[in-house]
């Protein structure tokens, strides 16, 4: 059942506070609201009546009578989410707290095209709620992040590395026409910040670095993702120093992600007589100490590092947190961090973690049921 939810004004608010988990009494949400009381009253009984919030037990009391603890009603929906990759595809059923409900993970190849691959998407999404979901829960959205620059405005992927067939295409319209919901496309990169985001209490300026068969990075300002008009964070096409010359995708000489990307360590160890189709496989070879692969990692760890350098003078971050199945290769992160320590202002780094991401593989599907509920929110709203 596909159903968008029955929000209005600030009913919208109040409820995107308890599924955050920032209130779990109608006190609280006076508080943080500003609302009168009797108003928050109002809306939620509404809330309730719509069966999108319960009340029940009872709360953590500040003084007096234990308040009753408002929650998200187990009927309320799910979010369809995925990560779409280069060979696979992760897909998520969260609540609309955003907590996991089944994940799972599936061959995908991104080269088959824009249509096929986003109808693998959705037939994928329908199996997994009709296995998981009960018939009276219905589904409230549904989001899918895309490893290539996505225009927030139309939400439409723009000039795309290694996604023949995805220049212009309007994947927003063609999951939007078969399941009429609201519709949340987005850079990969930018959900993994936004997963990752949560797992930094009192960091409010974040970069998230996924180094995967590509190179993106998030930005975190206020505890906010930022967009800008939608290439924010994208290193992978910034010019690095080399000796020899390599021509990106993108046409132009030198980009980082031409030297730096799994892709292109991938292509290094192939041209070495070292078989490597996956950056796992390459993480594998690194763990195996094999020295060619160790050399092409380290080295890729410092041109990543060298690019941060700027960045993180210019943004002065709390956190740099690397991500992505390369980052599972240790020499890639201390590499990173030395460059960084080298060549950036005391200032910026007096501060500064620059550690593994925390969030895990699902890092992505838990920013994207994020930016969902509110997207779902925003439209109802």
């Amino acid at each position: 059942m596909n159903q968008r939810l029955p929000v209005q004004g600030a009913q919208g608010d109040l409820l995107r506070l308890v599924a955050t988990g920032k209130a779990e009494s109608r006190a609280e949400l006076a508080r943080l609201s500003g609302l009168a009381a009797s108003s928050v009253s109002l809306r939620v009984e509404e809330l309730i009546d719509a069966g999108l919030l319960a009340e029940e037990g009872s709360g953590t009391s500040r003084g007096g009578r234990r308040p009753r603890r408002l929650r998200l009603s187990p009927g309320a929906g799910v979010l369809a989410v995925a990560d779409l990759g280069a060979h696979h595809v992760r897909l998520g059923l969260l609540d609309l707290s955003g907590a996991p409900l089944v994940i799972e993970e599936r061959g995908c190849e991104i080269a088959d095209g824009p249509q096929v691959t986003l109808d693998r998407i959705a037939d994928a999404f329908d199996e997994l709620l009709a296995a998981h979901v009960p018939p009276s829960v219905p589904l409230r959205g549904v989001g899918t992040g895309i490893p290539g620059p996505v225009d927030p405005s139309s939400q439409r992927v723009v000039t795309p590395s290694r996604m023949p067939g995805w220049n212009g295409f309007p994947v927003a319209d063609h999951l939007a026409a078969r399941y009429d919901l609201p519709v949340l496309v987005e850079n990969d990169a930018n959900l993994m910040a936004a997963g990752e985001a949560r797992w930094w209490p009192g960091s409010e300026n974040l970069m998230v670095v996924k180094a995967g068969t590509g190179i993106g990075c998030g930005v975190i300002v206020n505890g906010r993702l930022h967009r800008g008009r939608g290439a924010a964070g994208d290193i992978s096409h910034v010019r690095v120093r080399s000796d020899s010359s390599i021509v990106c995708a993108c046409g132009h000489p030198d980009c980082l992600e031409a030297y730096a990307s799994g892709a292109a360590l991938m292509a290094a160890l192939q041209e070495s007589g070292i078989e490597a189709t996956r950056t796992a496989d390459i993480v594998t070879l690194v763990d195996d100490a094999i020295p060619e692969a160790t050399s092409l990692v380290r080295t890729a760890g410092r041109r990543i590092g060298e690019v941060l350098t700027v960045l993180v003078n210019f943004f002065n971050p709390d956190v740099v947190a690397v991500g992505g199945s390369l980052s599972a290769a240790e020499p890639l992160l201390t590499s990173i961090r030395a460059a960084v320590w080298e060549r950036c202002l005391p200032l910026a780094t007096r501060d500064l973690e620059i550690a593994p991401a925390r969030a895990g593989r699902d890092a992505a599907l838990l920013g994207a049921g994020t930016l969902l509920l509110e997207a779902a929110l925003k439209v109802t709203s």
